[in-house]
């Protein structure tokens, strides 16, 4: 089987100006050889395609048999990731992964968080500050305090960009612990990501991740906690723990959790992936505080360096070889087109 590998690579440097993560999603080269020599592995011909126009020039010329979508897509449209499938679907090219509905939908942590609340999901409490049109700094943040007491928010609460992945925005500084930091750190992730941001109740507990793949059944394949290697009051998994995750983090697998605890997460996750109507592969991020787990976010779209990704390093601490987990996302979407093709008019 021929496979297209749609991804979008990372530049050396960013921009002038811009925040030096602004292409965090994005994979380097050695990820894309990773996921190519897996492909080639399991006795496909991989074929790396790109993104963009480049992506459509291969598509129209040489269409593959299957495209294995881990394209972030660039810009700061919270419909970037919805992109590929969005092309493969009007081509009728079988694609890996959710559908354009739902990855732009996940890509939105406020459209998300509407979305699961109307199930049994527990949720931290947040509000949305909207990026005002042409907003310019003037030093003056007095109102920031009151909005938030306003809203039922008390401090500690943490603040993101509503719409970016891979940690993206989320610092150190995004934990805000006083009123005076609340204006200072809303505005720079204004200015920086050109979107509204997202301030949520702080959840004070064990920081937990957890892989699903398949469909009709989905299954968990497996979960992590992230645990700080030097004991850290309020922990934040922010990006510059990311970024110095061997030296800064543990990842215990499976979390050393009661089991009445693992069964909420499990069964949490599973409607999530429901509720969301993901496809084939999902990673959701939750924390626990007294036993009660509480959604912090679903990636549909998660990333899959063997090294370093979370869904990867799942695989592994669960006895799942990086190839067989490759191998079984391609078989979960393969198995859905071809029941797709059963169920369709005229057959």
């Amino acid at each position: 089987m021929k496979i297209g590998i749609a991804f979008d690579l990372r530049p050396q440097t960013a921009p002038a100006g811009s925040p030096d993560d602004i292409h965090e999603e994005f994979d380097t080269s050695a990820t894309i050889d990773f996921l190519a020599e897996a492909i080639r592995s399991l006795g496909h011909e991989a074929i790396p395609m790109g993104n963009g126009p480049e992506l459509l020039r291969a598509l129209l010329a040489s269409p593959p048999d299957l495209v294995f979508n881990i394209a972030e897509g660039h810009g700061v449209s919270r419909n970037r990731e919805a992109r590929v499938p969005a092309v493969c679907e009007m081509l009728g090219i079988p694609c890996t992964g959710s559908d354009p509905l739902t990855l732009a939908a996940a890509l939105d942590k406020d459209v998300t968080r509407r979305l699961v609340e109307c199930e049994e999901v527990r949720l931290p409490a947040a509000i949305l500050l909207e990026r005002p049109p042409h907003y310019e700094d003037d030093g003056h943040y007095d109102e920031f305090p009151a909005t938030i007491a306003e809203s039922g928010l008390t401090l500690p609460v943490i603040a993101k960009p509503v719409c970016e992945g891979s940690s993206k925005g989320i610092r150190d500084r995004c934990l805000i612990r006083t009123p005076a930091e609340i204006g200072p750190v809303v505005v720079s992730l204004w200015n920086d990501y050109r979107q509204s941001v997202l301030i949520e109740e702080f959840i004070d507990g064990d920081e937990v991740t957890i892989g699903l793949i398949g469909n009709a059944p989905t299954r968990v394949f497996g979960s992590m906690r992230i645990v700080p290697r030097t004991p850290t009051p309020q922990f934040v998994y922010s990006l510059e723990v990311k970024r110095d995750w061997e030296n800064r983090v543990s990842y215990e697998c499976p979390p050393p959790l009661p089991a009445k605890v693992m069964n909420a997460l499990e069964e949490s996750a599973l409607a999530v992936f429901a509720i969301m109507q993901c496809r084939d592969v999902a990673r959701l991020d939750y924390r626990i505080r007294d036993g009660v787990p509480y959604f912090i976010e679903i990636n549909p779209l998660p990333g899959i360096n063997p090294l370093t990704s979370d869904l990867c390093l799942i695989g592994k601490l669960s006895g799942i070889a990086y190839r067989d987990l490759i191998g079984e996302i391609i078989d979960a979407a393969m198995a859905r087109y071809a029941s797709d093709r059963e169920r369709a008019p005229g057959r």
